[in-house]
């Protein structure tokens, strides 16, 4: 990156559409836009009060390409903290490449992956845990990633961290005072308050790092496996969660011979259901490769929906029986969903005894809908939802997942030089160390590669 030349790219999605904006920031944005740029009322572009937006034509000499509005922001109050001009233009795809080629031309240069919202980091308008966040915000698809994103954005997560930090930090300065008095034996620190913040410190760190687990899945979407033997009704349940035809249903077993995926949100998670090949003996090459890749789906899957037909019950239960033993005991800790289905056509007794020898089991009729909702509230309740409800911080990167674990672990072996009376010259060292974790989550300690590699995911124009 080149901090002080101007940058243009187009900030809307690519192709044609109503409207398209393109984003233009540096320190000649102003001056370039005004040589391309003819108002209405005759105005000078680089004059206008920050905040402003203007009506008038892109023109290319004498030929004007669009008419458009111009919005003025003007450094430092900017999303970049430099001087941003925003060309709102009709979206054709052609109006759009001559006005970037007209900018090109007029002395900007084409932005890279992410580079606004990095030279909003570099400029001090968001620390780097927030500009991460603007990328999970833009990719986010379901109520509770939005959420998440949203909290960080705000500063929730960093504020958090920056604080711990910054009690950290006040401590350490004492420890490092003593180390210039050490042939005097004096202690500025006291002992046992720095003991008790870091024992807050690690009571922080544990429970951000615990909801890794849950903001992961909220991120990436949960798999959930729908496995069982054929025509149970596995393709008919996937239809009936995405309302809509997904799969091939038909009365013949053996329908679906490979995995078939798709994702739905309910209740504002995002889950992704894989609708499997039904699990039996069969010569079918072709539907063997189907069966081997269920339980390859099985084990990436975070939850399993197990599937059998109700009508069957009476004469195959025991069987059903061995093949749910069978699924938990070789996958002891997945969470695991029994569903009976076709249970509208079976009578009340018949569904007694079925429910008095799998107490776990759940009606269904995929066919009706009927149970549908009663499942879709089972795998909400597989999924600790208590901190998003109650708006706590939850980690959702895996970079920040793996500075907040060393940090952690420094934090217990600086606990453990307090407890054994460590001289200050080594508890100095662990106390670095975790400042430098924190200081990596926020960016106050940061390097080229890693920038490359986090805003290197960004789409262009952001």
């Amino acid at each position: 990156m080149i901090p002080n030349d101007t940058i243009v790219a187009l900030a809307t999605p690519s192709g044609s559409g109503a409207i398209a904006v393109i984003r233009l920031s540096g320190p000649e944005a102003m001056r370039i836009a005004g040589t391309i740029f003819r108002s209405v009322s005759g105005k000078s572009l680089e004059k206008q009060s920050t905040h402003t937006v203007h009506l008038g034509h892109i023109v290319d000499g004498e030929r004007d390409i669009d008419e458009v509005l111009v919005t003025v922001f003007k450094n430092p109050n900017s999303y970049t903290g430099e001087d941003v001009v925003e060309i709102s233009c009709h979206g054709s795809s052609y109006i759009q490449q001559e006005i970037i080629q007209l900018a090109l031309r007029s002395g900007c240069r084409m932005a890279n992956a992410g580079e606004f919202t990095l030279r909003a980091f570099l400029n001090g308008k968001l620390d780097l845990s927030q500009a991460e966040a603007v990328a999970d915000l833009i990719s986010s698809d379901n109520e509770a990633s939005h959420q998440i994103a949203m909290q960080q954005m705000r500063g929730g997560f960093s504020n958090e961290i920056a604080k711990l930090r910054e009690e950290l930090l006040n401590f350490a300065s004492l420890i490092e005072l003593e180390l210039d008095f050490a042939e005097e034996d004096v202690e500025f620190a006291d002992r046992k308050q720095f003991k008790d913040l870091t024992e807050r410190i690690s009571f922080v760190l544990k429970r951000l790092i615990d909801s890794f687990a849950v903001g992961n899945v909220i991120k990436n979407g949960i798999p959930v496996a729908i496995v069982g033997e054929p025509n149970v009704g596995k393709s008919t349940l996937l239809n009936a969660l995405l309302n809509e035809d997904r799969a091939i249903v038909s009365e013949i077993a053996g329908t679906t011979r490979d995995t078939i995926e798709d994702e739905i949100a309910i209740g504002g998670i995002g889950f992704r259901f894989i609708d499997t090949a039904g699990i039996r003996d069969t010569t079918d090459t072709v539907e063997r490769i189907g069966i081997k890749k269920t339980f390859e789906k099985i084990e990436q899957a975070q939850v399993v929906i197990y599937l059998f037909d109700s009508t069957d019950f009476k004469s195959q239960g025991s069987k059903f029986k061995v093949e749910l033993e069978k699924i938990k005991n070789k996958y002891p800790q997945k969470p695991l969903i029994v569903l009976a289905n076709k249970v509208d056509k079976i009578e009340a007794r018949e569904l007694s005894m079925l429910k008095s020898q799998i107490p776990e089991v759940l009606e269904l009729s995929a066919k009706t809908g009927f149970g549908v909702d009663q499942l879709t509230h089972a795998l909400l309740n597989l999924i600790n939802t208590g901190a998003l409800r109650n708006n706590e911080t939850i980690v959702t990167n895996t970079r920040h997942y793996d500075a907040l674990l060393k940090a952690f672990e420094e934090i217990k072996k600086v606990q453990y030089g307090l407890d054994t009376g460590l001289s200050g010259d080594l508890l100095a060292i662990d106390i670095r160390q975790a400042l430098y974790h924190f200081g990596e989550i926020t960016g106050e300690i940061t390097n080229d590669d890693l920038l490359g590699n986090i805003f290197a995911n960004f789409c262009i124009g952001k």
